[in-house]
């Protein structure tokens, strides 16, 4: 068990990333809306699925395989800066709407539901990166520099701390969508005003996840 200060830190620190808009928000969102909060939950557990893969692989070593590979890594990067330039161009364009604005989707079953969740998160390379690069900074060492503890279990106590902080916030915005899409649609300054904000902040993590270079 990594000591409670920097277990602390990582909690914050995962605290602030999961209230982080993204595509997996964006997606939650959506289907909150449109098709209630039930569906909103199904959907948020493909992405927790796809976070425990993450997490594994980085904890396992896999992820480091994946940025060693330039090919595998920009096709996967490349793919999770497309999807969110879709998004952010669905929210931008003249007429588009926003995630929280109420509108009609194909009832989608719990299979495709939670199916779609996953993919959301699987391609999103930078879910990998997180865990491949911050892990080891919270991993708890000896004053002489070896590791205290099993890196192992203290990888895992870390990333099911993220794991359960992001479930646990994208669960209330799954459950409050309907509420806040029920106050924004009633103040359309609001709504526009969100709309663009979504729309920026997704189009500038896309540009940043297509121009950024492979980790070393």
């Amino acid at each position: 068990m990594p000591p409670a200060p920097q277990w602390i830190g990582f909690a914050l620190l995962a605290l602030g990333m999961a209230l982080t808009p993204g595509p997996n928000m964006v997606y939650l969102i959506s289907r909150s809306i449109s098709q209630g909060a039930k569906a909103g939950l199904v959907s948020l557990g493909g992405v927790a699925l796809g976070f425990v893969i993450y997490m594994l692989c980085a904890v396992l070593g896999l992820t480091a395989l994946l940025l060693a590979v330039p090919f595998a890594y920009d096709t996967v990067r490349l793919a999770g800066a497309g999807y969110l330039a879709y998004l952010a161009w669905q929210a931008l364009r003249p007429g588009g709407r926003s995630p929280f604005q109420v509108r009609t989707l194909p009832r989608d079953s719990a299979r495709r539901l939670f199916t779609m969740g996953l993919v959301t998160n699987l391609l999103n390379p930078k879910i990998a990166i997180m865990y491949l690069s911050l892990l080891p900074q919270f991993i708890s060492r000896a004053p002489h520099g070896s590791v205290r503890g099993d890196i192992l279990s203290q990888s895992l106590i870390l990333g099911g701390t993220q794991i359960a902080l992001s479930v646990a916030v994208n669960a209330v915005i799954a459950v409050m969508a309907g509420t806040i899409a029920t106050f924004l649609n009633r103040r359309p300054a609001w709504l526009r005003l969100q709309r663009w904000v979504m729309g920026t902040v997704l189009a500038g993590l896309a540009v940043r996840m297509a121009t950024q270079n492979r980790p070393a």
